[in-house]
């Protein structure tokens, strides 16, 4: 039988080398690269074609998500399988509307990934049990209106990322190569499409909402 090529795309090592080591030793599937950024992962996919590609969605320079629409475009019968801490559905839902045929977080078993790997592989989609479960919740919690995390822009989530480090604004500007003023902009706009009242609740949301966004 021929095994099920796969690309890992992580930006930890050892989850990355434990990965390789679990699917290597499983005669279904042969691991043909790994990587630790997005820009190796796309390269990595348009010269490799892998069948599966397992697409950390914090990835940088850039995101998993822009790593992943870009690899759809180079290697269009490569199936991603997006990776995460982060459990918020609206986060596979981001993943499945770029082209992601599944979603599982790293809180995940074993078992689970790689009935993922399999599931996608035969031309399905697959979402893990903890973002089902969580999508049962929202449903039940009939008043809750969860944050628009969907409309964030990949500068946005890097902004996110760059307060969530302890970085000011100047700092941040500094760090993007951007003005201090585009940095308020974003803020603002982060704050409107969060539907957050000021900076107090924004860092609230990163330090209870979006700690692995």
């Amino acid at each position: 039988m021929e095994k099920i090529s796969v690309l890992i795309a992580d930006d930890h090592k050892l989850i990355r080398e434990t990965w390789s080591y679990i699917l290597n030793n499983d005669p279904r599937f042969i691991v043909v690269a790994d990587c630790g950024d997005s820009e190796q992962a796309v390269e990595l996919a348009k010269s490799k074609k892998p069948q599966i590609v397992l697409m950390d969605i914090n990835m940088a320079p850039a995101s998993g998500f822009e790593a992943t629409e870009r690899i759809r475009k180079l290697s269009p019968l490569s199936r991603i399988i997006g990776i995460s801490m982060h459990s918020q559905p609206a986060y596979a839902k981001k993943m499945l509307q770029i082209g992601a045929r599944g979603y599982v977080t790293k809180n995940s078993s074993k078992e689970e990934m790689i009935a993922a790997i399999l599931e996608v592989h035969s031309g399905n989609k697959y979402i893990c049990d903890e973002i089902k479960n969580n999508i049962s919740e929202l449903v039940l919690e009939e008043n809750r209106e969860m944050p628009n995390i969907n409309a964030l822009t990949d500068r946005e989530i890097q902004i996110i990322n760059l307060i969530k480090e302890g970085e000011s604004s100047k700092e941040i500007a500094s760090l993007l190569k951007i003005s201090l003023k585009t940095v308020e902009v974003h803020r603002h706009n982060i704050l409107k499409k969060l539907k957050l009242k000021n900076s107090a609740s924004l860092v609230n949301f990163i330090n209870n909402v979006a700690t692995n966004i």
